[in-house]
């Protein structure tokens, strides 16, 4: 099997089940799980490890203090960082993915901050609502779609 290495972010989670379901995806496809501080709460909650089920020890969980320590570390390439935002003007079925790539989404209620936004506006995707009626996606739902397109697009 290929082994796969791209990454999912999360940048300043509030909700721990969605923390703990995305860790879930993160484990069945053997990628990355990278947190970026402030968290909306404690990662020793129960709920946490709850919608991680069993599955949470194995985790390859990745925390830094903010963007820019995650960015010192990390190093990605421009290119390698896929930005989701409801206000993104493409679709991420468009989105460059690469093995290397980063999947960066924002808080449950606050998204991506705007500066980050402002410094990659080419890196901005979204997924597709059709509906007005939905303000967005829950973020467990939207990171694991958007991982499995990766795969897809990826050929893996």
């Amino acid at each position: 099997m290929i082994k796969k290495s791209f990454n999912i972010v999360l940048f300043s989670p509030d909700i721990p089940g969605n923390t703990g379901s995305i860790g879930r995806t993160c484990v069945a496809l053997d990628i990355n799980l990278i947190l970026i501080r402030p968290y909306g709460f404690d990662l020793s909650e129960k709920s946490v490890r709850r919608a991680g089920l069993d599955y949470w020890k194995y985790v390859k969980l990745k925390e830094y203090e903010n963007w820019d320590h995650f960015i010192e570390i990390e190093s990605p390439k421009k290119e390698e960082l896929i930005l989701f935002s409801k206000t993104g003007a493409k679709s991420f079925y468009k989105a460059p993915f690469k093995e290397s790539c980063y999947l960066v989404f924002g808080s449950e209620t606050k998204g991506l901050p705007q500066e980050t936004l402002k410094k990659f506006p080419q890196n901005i995707y979204q997924l597709p609502m059709f509906s007005e009626h939905v303000r967005s996606l829950n973020l467990a739902n939207a990171a694991t779609v958007a991982s499995y397109e990766c795969l897809r697009q990826l050929n893996l």
